[in-house]
């Protein structure tokens, strides 16, 4: 008898679907909005994450990754997640050093229990953890020297070739797609694979407006300069990564109602916020179809 090969874990529902919604909220002002369901590519590996992993895990070709995040890190749950579906060694490099020594937030124990083994750094050297020089220490700090290093968010050059792919699913769909933004990569690489008359906007989920020169500057690596119609929309933060407000969580539940649709609080609530309010100040022509691009689902451990 031939040998059966194995199905591939990763393998994704590709293109995402996209659904269009009625809100009277945007129709009222001439606007229809659409959904990208990139949370349904990958049962475990959800939306961008998926997008910028697998190009990363591709490149790896079958060494152990390393990766870095905070406590709440979508991106090490989802590394993790691949490393337990592939049989890969994974490590985790957690920002803030005085967790070491507290039981693990649900996030991080999700993370342990898919294998990931954990380092954390105090946060002055997680700061300077691009320099080569203390990126080499951590390594060996860590037992990862050889790994394959994912950066902070997944967001690199392969990251942002892969999520192109996003942008050209879309073409020919909508006038504006809006993506919530954690590190630029997702926006980095859907503007450039947009059609030349469709335009982005990143709606930024942490505060400190860096986020333009970072998206331009992963582009320029990844294409030789900045590609496609692209702009921020950066007062939605809510206060920084994993902030909410009362505003915000009743208008996600809202949502949620209204849609039938789970709605995670910390990218994808902040992104729809944000374009609600755009339109109600009147920021899109009538006749204006936007894509929102929904990059992941609600955490039924952590509760985000």
């Amino acid at each position: 008898m031939g040998s059966v090969t194995s199905p591939d874990p990763l393998a994704p529902r590709l293109p995402s679907p996209l659904h269009g919604i009625r809100d009277d909220r945007f129709a009222r002002r001439g606007v229809r909005l659409l959904l990208k369901r990139d949370d349904l590519v990958h049962p475990e590996l959800v939306g961008n994450k998926w997008r910028k992993l697998a190009p990363n895990i591709a490149a790896a070709r079958g060494r152990p990754l390393v990766t870095f995040g905070g406590a709440y890190s979508n991106h090490l749950r989802a590394t993790a997640a691949a490393g337990r579906l592939l049989g890969l060694p994974t490590t985790g490099v957690v920002r803030g050093q005085e967790l070491a020594d507290r039981p693990l937030n649900p996030s991080l124990a999700r993370c342990a229990a898919d294998g990931m083994r954990l380092h954390f750094v105090d946060r002055t050297t997680y700061r300077r953890k691009n320099e080569p020089a203390t990126l080499a220490a951590i390594l060996r700090a860590a037992g990862a020297e050889g790994a394959y290093v994912v950066p902070e968010g997944g967001s690199n050059v392969e990251a942002v070739r892969g999520c192109r792919a996003l942008g050209e699913e879309l073409r020919g769909h909508a006038d504006l797609v809006a993506v919530a933004c954690g590190t630029g990569g997702t926006l980095a690489g859907l503007a450039a694979g947009l059609a030349p008359a469709q335009r982005a906007l990143g709606v930024p989920v942490l505060r400190g407006g860096f986020l333009e020169a970072a998206v331009q500057t992963l582009q320029e690596e990844a294409f030789g300069a900045r590609s496609g119609t692209w702009s921020l929309a950066d007062r939605f933060h809510c206060g920084g990564y994993a902030r909410t407000t009362p505003d915000l969580l009743a208008f996600a539940q809202d949502f949620e109602q209204r849609h039938g649709l789970p709605v995670e609080r910390l990218y994808v609530a902040k992104l729809l916020y944000g374009l609600l309010t755009l339109a109600e100040e009147g920021a899109f022509a009538r006749g204006t179809t936007i894509a929102a691009v929904v990059t992941g689902r609600p955490d039924p451990e952590g509760g985000r």
